[in-house]
């Protein structure tokens, strides 16, 4: 019997298949394929076109197979283990909405099929949008946007629309130092000023400072609530009233909702409009570039400016409504990314009220790990959470260990880094998301590794700065890589000229 000890966490040894580039791996002669002969001759390549062209590897198709699936078990993903990236929301989501996403009835509609043709994709958009608002408290959403990032977009150019139909033009906005990062360049992009409102004591935007920052040429603020510290912005309904007042309109920045769904009644705490973050809150898989969904919905004053055309039910069909003299326009190519909207109207019927439940989970994860790691890790602001928690390097600085080295032993651990170094407002940041659908022993697991990690900077700080050890690569030059990347491999190997 062997018996060594078993590792509690996931990062035991084992099979490491190295795998070199598929030029050094490549042949002349070897193919995975066998075309017949088109019986036609080749035609001319236009000039621009014309030469030797890149030196493409011969492989068969065993070595093209084994290649992909060796570099798959380099990956890390959230079907791997815990991701606890924060602002990310890395979590979980169930494999049955794969499927539905990949029904032919919807993933092979041609987007211009007539109205008559595309009844149940325009109920699904129509039943989404009501959805949407309706976790939110507020009175109508549009599909439209494809990214968050764009979700601001859209929100920021509706608000531009409602000054001018107002009879004025305002050139700033506010943004708090705690509002996610593609926030200014949104404004930015409907031709707003960036004013910044300061980190208040508490981590949150004070009343104060919005009141001191307000005035005429304000269009309004920009907030993200939970903020990127992982804190409530308990100050929101007292700031869009001063906001208001002032002739302003209040963007609050879902992104973090999955702190909040069907929590939080954003019509009574002012705000006009918010974006969605489907690949985060609504189960598309999160991660490596896309794709993404950004909905949007409104309240009661930029209602005539969503975008369109907007889906009605008219005499018992649905169909677009184009009459909308107020809108500012299509956003997007026919009606947002249709797959990932219809994972999260899949994700919201199989939860239906209960979605409030795994906003809860949420929370409480993140508090749980709060408390557990507070002890080993500074922690700037000492309250309750939301969906994530924020510590700092602090303690361990003074042993010479960095953020950098506690995430670079992480993975020597068996786990993926939570983010690092973000939000910019706290030195030395460490931000982790562990999302609703951890359980208590996942967290206990990845908490111990922590306080191992921490531990070990006052015990012995070069195994942290060594580290990782473990894994495929060590620590990697990362300011090399990202200036200097390798794209391709060298064309003079394998045989080629």
């Amino acid at each position: 019997m062997n018996d060594r000890k078993k590792p509690t966490g996931p990062g035991a040894s084992g099979l490491v298949l190295d795998e070199p580039l598929l030029w050094e791996r490549g042949r002349p002669g070897r193919s995975g394929m066998s075309l017949v002969e088109a019986g036609t001759p080749p035609a001319a390549l236009p000039p621009d076109l014309a030469g030797p062209g890149p030196a493409w590897p011969d492989l068969c198709e065993p070595e093209v197979v084994r290649h992909y699936t060796r570099l798959s078990t380099w990956n890390f993903g959230v079907d791997t283990g815990m991701y606890p990236l924060g602002s990310c929301t890395m979590k979980y989501n169930p494999k049955i909405h794969e499927t539905l996403a990949a029904l032919p009835g919807f993933a092979k509609a041609h987007p211009l099929l007539p109205e008559e043709a595309a009844q149940g994709a325009l109920r699904l958009i129509h039943e989404l949008e009501a959805f949407l608002a309706e976790i939110v408290g507020l009175e109508a959403a549009s599909l439209q946007p494809a990214a968050g990032a764009h979700g601001e977009l859209c929100g920021m150019l509706m608000i531009a629309a409602w000054h001018r139909h107002n009879g004025g033009r305002r050139g700033k906005v506010l943004i708090p130092d705690t509002a996610h990062g593609t926030n200014p360049a949104s404004a930015a992009m409907c031709g707003f000023q960036e004013v910044k409102v300061p980190l208040g004591p508490a981590g949150r935007i004070e009343t104060e400072a919005v009141a001191r920052l307000m005035d005429d040429d304000t269009a309004g603020i920009m907030a993200t609530n939970p903020n990127t510290l992982g804190l409530f912005e308990a100050n929101l309904p007292e700031i869009s009233r001063l906001v208001h007042e002032r002739g302003g309109l209040v963007y609050a920045d879902g992104a973090n909702l999955n702190a909040i769904m069907g929590r939080i009644d954003l019509e009574k705490a002012g705000v006009d409009v918010v974006h969605y973050n489907l690949h985060k809150s609504m189960s598309t898989p999160h991660g490596g570039g896309g794709p993404g969904a950004g909905p949007v919905a409104v309240g009661k004053r930029l209602l005539p400016f969503l975008p369109g055309p907007r889906t009605v039910l008219r005499d018992g069909s649905y169909v677009w409504n184009r009459d909308l003299p107020l809108s500012i326009g299509r956003l997007h190519s026919f009606h947002g990314q249709f797959a990932v909207c219809l994972r999260a109207y899949a994700y919201i019927l199989s939860l239906g009220r209960e979605i409030r439940a795994a906003s809860g989970l949420a929370v409480l994860a993140a508090n749980y790990l709060q408390e557990k790691l507070k002890p080993a890790f500074d922690l700037p602001f000492d309250r309750r959470c939301m969906h994530e928690c924020v510590f700092t390097d602090a303690r361990q600085k003074k042993y010479g260990v960095t953020t950098l080295d506690l995430a670079k032993r992480l993975i020597d651990l068996g786990y993926h880094p939570p983010t690092i170094y973000f939000p910019l407002v706290v030195g030395g940041a460490m931000m982790i998301e562990p999302t609703e659908n951890e359980s208590k022993e996942d967290l206990d697991a990845f908490a111990d590794a922590l306080l191992q990690a921490a531990s070990e900077a006052a015990s012995d700080p070069d195994i942290l700065r060594r580290a990782p050890v473990r894994s495929f690569a060590g620590r990697l030059d990362e300011t090399a890589a990202a200036r200097r990347p390798r794209l391709t491999g060298d064309m003079g190997k394998a045989g080629h000229a």
